[in-house]
């Protein structure tokens, strides 16, 4: 828990050498390779920061750069900065890094040089180190906390404070426009953790670190939060309790009208204000579900209250009865298709946090307490559902999720499983890579688990590489049926070496299993590898804990089975006579 908010910072550090040995006992971390160049002492964030992605699963090997010599490694190249091949770069700049700030005789015309050329600075910084191909961090800028104008620091053009919000904007410009480019927020988190506590002058004096060792673990945490979104590792879905959770009181004992929720009373409001940040994650994407001990119908009916801001219709998966909730919560993610580890339970009674841990220890169960003015924070401080990138499948997933549920139930009705995919009206866009669509496909990479064949794990620019590379086939798929837009759910990658094509990547989002669209991807990969007179399709597949169902998809496709370990297995298929096994679904190539 020491890794999770609220973070004790002196317990941390003093136990920082016994928290990274029992992390490393994990033995399923997953190896990044994380560059920090810092314009301060670095050493101490880089020491915190790998406990935090430890304990989320990835673990790091860093490279660090001389003090303050990250604008050199950028613009002029470092031959150990070249060799180490960087998955992520951190650029860790504070305000002591602003080089120049408005003076007072300087004009607006001044002013606005000046700005640019800071901005153009670090223009130069992100533009060079695209070349590694890797994700980028950047710092924004907190604020000094000395004002010597005062409350006019604020809004004249003079004042620093002023400048600094002109930087950060710029730089938020900037993050919208490159793909690989991420902001760490220290302006928030400086402000959130407050000034006077962020900065230690004697610290910076003494050791030229920009950030207090009080905020050290902060900082760290903070970034670990957005390396661990890059990566794939946040969270898909929120399960929640009901009673003294949603509402206060109990609902089967006090009834519709006795349950606090709305604004007559300081304790409904506090609930109400958690019911909006729910609802809120649920717009952006994240799967809502219940699980509650209660009766069905009472806890249905907490949500017709005319002060509820969630609704009955807002959960995907609503579970209300006597099991144990660990076996309803395992139901709920197998209902939803997504992986126990995607789930964070919220549940006010401590009781229950504790069985649902050690029965599924997967689950992230953060231990909220029993107060609800303090649960938004247990969940918005630790990043549960940290985004990189919001895209339309983001807002539109629990809309598939519902309509899913419409096909399940129109399934049913059909005497065989053909006639009900027939019954659909499938129809698919395969086509190579395309700009639009690079932040959705990094993000299925980095999250999807079960079908996928190798789950290689790529950044930004490393797709937005391969998609301009002649020398690999790329492709993705986006379903359409009678029930809606599936969205973009299915992406290949093949490698060309000479007349064979590797592929060394290919996933599909379980939202669609079963429903042909495999084979309508392998169809067309088969088509671009006779567009450039390949004759072979290698296929390979590493065993992971969770992708068991494709072990065999190969073999039902027709490839040849050339090699079989514990981990792994080769494939090869010759296209010379490949005849099309797409059967239901009308594919549009154009």
């Amino acid at each position: 828990m020491l890794l999770n908010y609220p973070i004790d910072h002196k317990v941390l550090l003093r136990k920082k050498s016994s928290i990274k040995k029992r992390l490393l006992e994990n033995k399923n971390l997953i190896e990044k390779r994380v560059a920090i160049l810092g314009g301060s002492t670095t050493a101490e964030i880089k020491n915190t920061l790998e406990l935090f992605l430890l304990d989320r699963g990835i673990r790091p090997i860093f490279y660090e750069s001389d003090y303050s010599k990250y604008y050199e490694d950028a613009l002029f190249g470092s031959p150990n900065l070249e060799q180490f091949k960087p998955d992520i770069i951190y650029i860790h700049t504070t305000v002591v890094n602003i080089t120049n700030f408005p003076k007072m005789s300087d004009s607006e015309e001044e002013i606005r040089a000046l700005l640019d050329s800071e901005i153009d600075r670090y223009k130069s910084i992100w533009s060079a180190l695209l070349k590694y191909d890797c994700d980028i961090i950047q710092n924004n800028f907190d604020y000094p906390i000395d004002r010597d104008l005062g409350n006019m620091d604020n809004y004249d053009i003079h004042g620093r404070i002023h400048y600094i919000n002109q930087l950060n904007l710029a730089f938020a410009e900037n993050a919208r426009d490159i793909n690989s480019l991420y902001i760490n927020d220290i302006n928030y988190l400086s402000s959130y953790i407050g000034l006077t506590r962020w900065f230690d002058r004697r610290l910076w004096y003494q050791a030229k670190y920009a950030v207090s060792l009080e905020a050290i673990p902060e900082l760290s945490f903070n970034l670990a939060k957005i390396i661990s979104a890059i990566f794939g590792k946040t969270k898909k879905c929120i399960v929640l309790d009901l009673d003294n959770t949603c509402w206060g009181g109990v609902i089967g004992d006090d009834g519709l009208d006795g349950i606090q929720i709305g604004k007559e009373t300081a304790v409904a409001e506090a609930y109400s204000a958690f019911q909006e940040y729910i609802k809120r994650l649920k717009e952006r994407g994240i799967t809502l579900a219940v699980c509650s001990k209660n009766d069905f119908n009472n806890a249905k009916e907490g949500f017709s209250h005319p002060d509820s801001i969630l609704k009955y219709e807002d959960f995907i998966s609503f579970k209300a009865n006597w099991k144990p909730k660990y076996q309803n919560i395992v139901e709920i993610a197998d209902e939803i298709n997504i992986g126990l580890d995607s789930i964070v339970f919220i549940d006010d009674n401590p009781a229950e946090r504790d069985i649902v841990s050690s029965q599924i220890p997967s689950v992230e169960v953060p231990d909220i307490g029993s107060d609800i003015v303090n649960f938004i924070d247990y969940i918005d401080k630790n990043g549960y559902f940290e985004p990189v990138t919001l895209s339309i499948e983001d807002i539109n997933r629990n809309r598939y999720y519902e309509d899913n549920k419409k096909r399940l139930i129109e399934q049913s009705s059909y005497d065989s499983y053909d006639d009900f995919l027939h019954s659909l009206n499938m129809v698919a866009e395969i086509k190579p890579f395309s700009s639009i669509y690079l932040d959705r496909i990094t993000q299925l990479t980095n999250k999807t688990n079960q079908f996928n064949l190798t789950t290689q794990r790529y950044t930004d620019a490393e797709i937005k590489h391969f998609a301009s590379d002649d020398n690999y086939i790329t492709l993705y798929g986006r379903l359409i049926d009678k029930y809606g837009d599936n969205g973009l759910i299915s992406v290949i990658i093949g490698r060309i070496d000479g007349n064979v094509c590797h592929i060394e990547l290919w996933l599909m989002s379980c939202r669609v299993l079963k429903r042909g669209m495999e084979f309508a991807m392998l169809d067309r990969l088969v088509q671009e590898c006779k567009k450039r007179d390949i004759q072979e399709i290698m296929g390979y597949y590493l065993k992971t804990e969770k992708n068991s169902m494709v072990s065999n998809l190969y073999g039902e496709f027709g490839f040849e089975l050339l090699e079989k370990s514990d981990d792994s297995t080769i494939w090869r298929l010759n296209i010379s006579s490949y005849t099309n096994k797409n059967k239901f679904i009308e594919v549009n190539y154009e």
